[in-house]
């Protein structure tokens, strides 16, 4: 297995590289391969990580000529700098402590900075775990670790299948799970976050899915008074997250 250690992340480069990480347990965060590549050790690639849910995205070669030096034979994998929590264990773990539970849920957040500045604040606040897709999100790599000024070690991170899974988990937990979006009347602040509760952000350029929209048990705005209409997600956050410390009295 060819591992590269490079200024931001560590690298698995190769095929048959990455499918022997991917098979012996290697915590691989995403995988990015060249979108002109086929062949049969390509497809092998594609039928393991589909089998394993590795999250892969297709991107030019002179992307991928970027990430290494070496001969990558049309496919980069990163590996992620931390191990990622089980979600049930981590809400049982927060449920039996006595401590009123406090999550995050991020539905397809892309930006590798924008991911570091919230698990920034999210320590900053108290949060007991945040809680992605495998699919479609943004990668834990250096850039995330250098914009969350080495938070991202402090607060656990949970990978699930499906963002909606996560939601009725919590839900039958007994915490009440809170969506960000501007597709409401009601502000944050007139929705008591003072019990068990989960905050949901959204997508970059698309914010919430309509179908986990659909699921969640309160939505809430943040008032806006100037002529733009919305403020970047990591700002967003970080008002949704201290509103709730401000409820609770912390």
């Amino acid at each position: 297995m060819y591992l590269c250690r490079m200024e931001k992340e560590h690298q698995i480069f190769g095929i048959r590289a990455i499918i022997e990480g991917i098979q012996s347990g290697v915590a691989i965060d995403k995988v990015f391969i060249q979108s002109d590549t086929q062949g049969d050790l390509m497809k092998e690639l594609l039928k393991v990580m589909k089998q394993k849910s590795v999250n892969f995205s297709y991107v030019p070669v002179e992307k991928l000529n970027r990430l290494t030096p070496n001969n990558h034979q049309g496919a980069v994998a990163t590996i992620s700098p931390i191990a990622f929590h089980d979600l049930e264990l981590l809400i049982d773990k927060v449920v039996e402590s006595g401590e009123t539970p406090f999550f995050l849920l991020l539905d397809q957040l892309s930006d590798a900075r924008n991911f570091g500045a919230i698990i920034r604040t999210a320590e900053c606040t108290g949060v007991h775990g945040i809680i992605v897709q495998k699919q479609g999100s943004a990668p834990v790599n250096g850039d995330t670790v250098k914009t969350s000024a080495g938070a991202v070690f402090n607060v656990p991170i949970c990978k699930v299948e499906h963002i909606k899974d996560a939601i009725y988990l919590l839900q039958s937990s007994g915490i009440k799970t809170v969506a960000a979006t501007e597709k409401t009347e009601q502000n944050i602040y007139d929705i008591s976050l003072k019990e068990g509760v989960a905050i949901i952000m959204g997508s970059e350029d698309r914010g919430i899915n309509p179908s986990v929209l659909k699921i969640v048990d309160e939505k809430g705005k943040l008032p806006m008074f100037g002529s733009i209409g919305s403020l970047n997600v990591s700002v967003a956050c970080g008002a949704f997250l201290y509103e709730t410390v401000r409820q609770r009295g912390n």
